[in-house]
């Protein structure tokens, strides 16, 4: 989901090459807007609130999938 999201916010975007651990924004040149609109497009799939003060955490595939995971309700 992290990749489709990826994707979405950066068309044409190699995330093949992207190692798990590599910091995306880095890699795919992203630029402020390009990353805000990363965590908005993401907190509208998760449907988490994802507040500035982590965008730290979402930094890298496993960071983001990380993230979620911890804060995603088990049912």
């Amino acid at each position: 989901m992290i990749k489709q999201v990826l994707t979405d916010v950066v068309p044409g975007a190699d995330l093949a090459a992207l190692s798990p651990d590599e910091s995306f924004r880095k890699s795919l040149e992203m630029d402020s807007l390009d990353f805000l609109n990363f965590v908005e497009a993401l907190s509208g799939r998760t449907g988490l609130p994802l507040p500035e003060t982590d965008y730290a955490s979402l930094n890298t595939l496993n960071s983001c999938a990380d993230y979620v995971a911890s804060r995603t309700p088990t049912t």
